[in-house]
């Protein structure tokens, strides 16, 4: 079985972030870059959940983890 692709917005969604392509550009700029040593889900911008869903994704390679790659190469960028 295929697992499902998520979009960007999606995971935004997820997060329960605004999840439209301006809040979104908004969002990685203004929390970026994070220290190249720092998890993306040990970034400060999270709350619990938030973090704790970003970590799992991760660890456990869920279907949420290709587009949470993104998201962290996103926010480890220099602005």
């Amino acid at each position: 079985m295929e697992q499902p692709v998520h979009h960007f917005s999606e995971l935004f969604e997820q997060l329960g972030l605004r999840s439209d392509a301006q809040s979104i550009e908004h969002f990685i700029q203004r929390h970026s870059p994070l220290p190249k040593e720092m998890p993306l889900a040990d970034a400060p911008c999270w709350n619990e959940g938030q973090a704790e869903f970003l970590r799992e994704a991760v660890e456990e390679d869920a279907d949420w983890a290709e587009v949470v790659d993104h998201l962290d190469v996103s926010m480890h960028k220099a602005s």
